[in-house]
């Protein structure tokens, strides 16, 4: 397949190594210095999209590819509160979209994990949860993409928090999500249960990007001959 890299920063450059090793061929890469490319008549013959840009660029990124017909995968973080507008296009388009805060196959098994884990310990209220997330210098947003999937899949579990916040909180219907910016981090999570009497830790330390970027290659495999909005749980099968 012809795939398309918006975005060609480290990420983009390792998206790019994996979609070749599988036999792909990355036919354009649009960044900063080449903006003009990203036009329609350069994406005709493009399969599908792989966006990792940033908040800022996302969106319009978004609308523009659907609204070419081509079907994108998008790992930008810190756009969602436009993500509707996203699903209308799509569904406008008859388009193919895939949004995931993280790519990586090890970290969706960890968030399936997480969700079955947050349920068992809604019924415990003795233990206080928190969570922890590092990542390098470079990464824009904090908390991470990851990092508020996997605080979103414990307020669902747990009626009693309202919400999650940046950094340590004094309320205790709210969930703390500690963030730290330290290189060489790729991605390092953790959900912690605290009680007086002892500790339940999940972890999930990802060593390298490459297992970000087979999951976006995965995903823009899965999406080339589709119409609809889908999830890595359909990529890999882990249904409903």
């Amino acid at each position: 397949m012809k795939i398309a890299l918006i975005g060609y920063g480290k990420m983009g450059k390792a998206i790019e190594e994996i979609a070749i090793e599988r036999g792909h061929e990355v036919s354009i890469k649009i960044d900063l210095d080449n903006l003009s490319e990203f036009n329609q008549a350069n994406f005709q013959a493009v399969d599908a999209a792989i966006e990792f840009t940033g908040p800022h660029t996302a969106f319009q990124n978004l609308m523009q590819c659907l609204s070419w017909g081509i079907p994108i995968v998008c790992g930008s973080t810190g756009w969602l509160d436009a993500f509707a507008q996203v699903e209308q296009r799509c569904k406008e388009k008859k388009g193919s979209f895939l949004y995931a805060s993280n790519f990586s196959v090890g970290v969706n098994i960890f968030f399936e994990i997480n969700k079955k884990l947050a349920e068992i310990m809604a019924t415990q209220p003795h233990y206080i949860p928190e969570i922890k997330e590092i990542h390098h210098t470079q990464k824009k947003d904090a908390p991470s993409g990851t990092a508020i999937t996997l605080a979103e899949q414990l307020l669902s579990a747990d009626s009693k928090y309202k919400g999650w916040t940046s950094g340590p909180s004094n309320q205790p219907d709210q969930l703390p999500i500690l963030s730290e910016r330290i290189d060489p981090y790729p991605g390092w999570h953790e959900v912690i249960y605290r009680s007086e009497v002892d500790e339940i830790s999940l972890i999930h330390n990802a060593k390298s990007r490459k297992g970000f970027a087979l999951g976006a290659v995965l995903a823009a495999e899965y999406i080339q001959d589709k119409s609809g909005i889908f999830t890595m749980k359909d990529v890999l099968g882990f249904g409903n």
